[in-house]
């Protein structure tokens, strides 16, 4: 599976009718499209299609035509993202009518080729369920702890001092595991 690093859109023009399409990050997508929405009031769909991951690793899909005939716009921009084995992404297309009607099938082409085209502007990675680790070590482990944060590339989200010293990471969980069996104070923690 992928995801997306960035937002990315592109516009697609088609017998005067045009498609903007964003691609955006799952965690961003309900901001986004109300940003659009507003950014756009004279558009006539917002059709949007949804991929992502429930707490259970479990993947939830949704998507809305916003109007335009059944399984005509939303169903074929999901269909994409399922062939692109896209996760944690969510797409609007915001259509503005020229007047010429594209048919059923024009318009399944329509949806499915604009999103297609903004996902090559994409900078796609390999998708990687990211867990968080908390954890507290001693001030004389301080140096070691962060010596193997940077050598992992760990991202580091929080390190508090107190008594001892409180971390906070953010990681695969491979990297997480490499992470407790370097360091002492780490390894009997079990990561979420």
């Amino acid at each position: 599976m992928y995801t997306l690093t960035q937002e990315v859109s592109c516009t697609y023009e088609i017998k005067k009718s045009k498609f903007i399409t964003h691609v955006i990050p799952y965690a961003d997508f309900e901001t986004r499209l109300a940003e659009l929405k507003k950014q756009h009031p004279k558009a006539r769909h917002y059709v949007t299609a949804t991929r992502s991951l429930n707490e259970f690793d479990q993947i939830q899909e949704s998507f809305s035509d916003d109007g335009e005939p059944k399984n005509t716009a939303g169903k074929p921009m999901l269909a994409v993202l399922q062939g692109g084995e896209l996760i944690e992404v969510g797409a609007v297309c915001i259509r503005y009518f020229g007047g010429i009607k594209l048919g059923t099938g024009g318009l399944v082409r329509a949806y499915g080729d604009s999103l297609n085209e903004a996902l090559l502007a994409a900078n796609l990675q390999r998708y990687e369920k990211i867990y968080s680790m908390n954890f507290v070590c001693e001030y004389n482990e301080v140096r070691l702890v962060d010596y193997e944060l940077k050598k992992l590339k760990i991202e580091q989200v929080e390190k508090r001092f107190e008594q001892k010293v409180h971390y906070k990471v953010e990681a695969p969980k491979e990297l997480l595991d490499l992470l407790a069996s370097s360091v002492d104070c780490v390894s009997k923690i079990p990561h979420r």
